[in-house]
């Protein structure tokens, strides 16, 4: 790990401490040789103060058990029938891994109790067809699961749920994670599965609005997309709309995963949000700090010409940062010439950490189309070292001084620079 590692870390820390994460976990990866990991992580996010609620499934552990005795299964994952043997079996397999999960939080010096806090009742006749002890979620004990949390306690959830005259019925984990994390007013809900959660062959995008995430909810469902894929999306998207600022869905399996997603601008798997993720805005007298750190190793590579504070705040209004969860990653500034029709794109600049990711030509198209909206027919660059830059992603052309207005062409020859002077065409004259 490097400073900057740490520093990123760092910035989030504030952030969680003492707020709720709701983490679901797949039977599959709770059988996985990842899991101690996981559980070793889940001492990391105490260690900080973040409260942490876990519910696990039992799809993988009832299907190895009704191999063991033989027994057909009605539906496993709890969202079809469950006839009596199938609820059997549910209950066995469910207890016996909430039994071993706490045995491996203990492990890890993490204090955990069996939360009986599920209130379900039946599912009732779907389609014609009665689901028998397959239940749904009627109400959480948000008081009761409050209480272990604020004694350091992590509640462990098992998908089972019972009602008011003590009958236990079969609840799919994904869930009751949506709901417990609704009850709780968690900060995280997070969805720790095996391939089909990262989309398999085709993985899925690194962060999905709400609106995006229902888009391809319809897409998945009309191309028989993975059951336990789509119920961990539309789960992520409800929890969303539910209040949860934060969704996400990671392989289980693999190390790290979940630290990484967590304390990480870019993350490991896909984020599904509630409120805007990444945006670029307009610097406030706040910010030009941040900015000139952001850029000043670039300025000591002369990559980008030099600004002090007061150039800055002359201009600030020309000024804006891309930012990721309000950690600014990048930055440019449009200087606009109406008198010429004329736009200057300066001091474009991605942190290291985010290069090759699709950042500079976000900027890019921000700065163009601003300049449009302007009236500006025309845009420039002047570049010493990201020339092809420009005129591969950009569109850009090399252009004579002469292009530019007077003024800006004295500045260009005092600062001795030489810098190329690429030029771009924003519309026709005339049209």
């Amino acid at each position: 790990m490097n400073v900057s590692d740490l520093r990123e870390i760092l910035q989030y820390v504030p952030r969680f401490r003492e707020r709720i994460f709701v983490i679901a976990v797949d039977g599959a990866v709770a059988a996985s040789e990842n899991f101690p990991n996981i559980l070793l992580d889940l001492a990391v996010l105490r260690s900080l103060s973040v409260r942490v609620v876990l519910v696990h499934g039992a799809s993988h552990q009832i299907e190895e058990l009704a191999r063991k005795r033989g027994i057909a299964v009605t539906n496993s994952d709890g969202t079809g029938i469950t006839n009596d043997a199938t609820l059997e079996l549910a209950i066995d397999a469910a207890i016996r891994l909430t039994n071993g999960i706490m045995e491996g939080l203990s492990a890890v010096d993490l204090r955990a109790a069996y939360a009986n806090a599920i209130i379900a009742h039946p599912a009732g006749i779907l389609g014609g067809t009665d689901q028998l002890f397959t239940g749904r979620v009627e109400r959480v004990d948000n008081h009761a699961l409050e209480l272990l949390l604020k004694e350091g306690i992590i509640p462990v959830i098992p998908p089972l749920g019972f009602d008011g005259e003590g009958r236990t019925y079969r609840v799919n984990s994904d869930g009751i994670a949506l709901e417990v994390a609704e009850a709780l007013h968690a900060a995280k809900i997070i969805f720790l599965g095996a391939d089909e959660v990262v989309g398999g062959k085709a993985p899925l995008p690194r962060q999905l609005s709400i609106e995006e995430s229902e888009e391809l909810i319809k897409k998945l469902r009309a191309s028989n997309g993975p059951a336990g894929l789509i119920s961990k999306i539309e789960c992520a998207a409800r929890a969303c709309r539910g209040g949860v600022p934060r969704a996400h869905l990671l392989d289980g399996r693999v190390n790290e995963a979940l630290l990484t997603e967590i304390f990480s601008h870019e993350g490991s798997g896909t984020m599904v949000y509630s409120n805007e993720y990444q945006q670029i805005r307009r610097i406030f007298k706040k910010d030009v700090r941040a900015v000139m750190t952001l850029i000043r190793q670039s300025v000591e590579d002369e990559e980008i010409a030099r600004r002090t504070r007061a150039d800055i705040l002359n201009r600030i209004e020309d000024y804006w940062i891309l930012e990721v969860d309000r950690t600014p990653i990048a930055c440019v500034a449009i200087h606009v010439d109406r008198e010429h029709s004329l736009a200057e794109m300066a001091c474009l600049y991605v942190s290291k950490a985010h290069e090759n990711k699709g950042f500079g030509r976000k900027l890019m198209a921000f700065a163009e189309n601003l300049a449009k909206e302007k009236g500006v027919e025309r845009i420039y660059a002047l570049s010493t070292r990201a020339v092809n830059y420009l005129q591969q992603k950009g569109g850009y052309n090399e252009a004579p001084p002469s292009v530019l207005p007077e003024e800006r062409q004295a500045r260009y020859e005092v600062s001795g620079r030489n810098s190329k002077i690429l030029l771009k065409e924003l519309r026709a004259r005339g049209a």
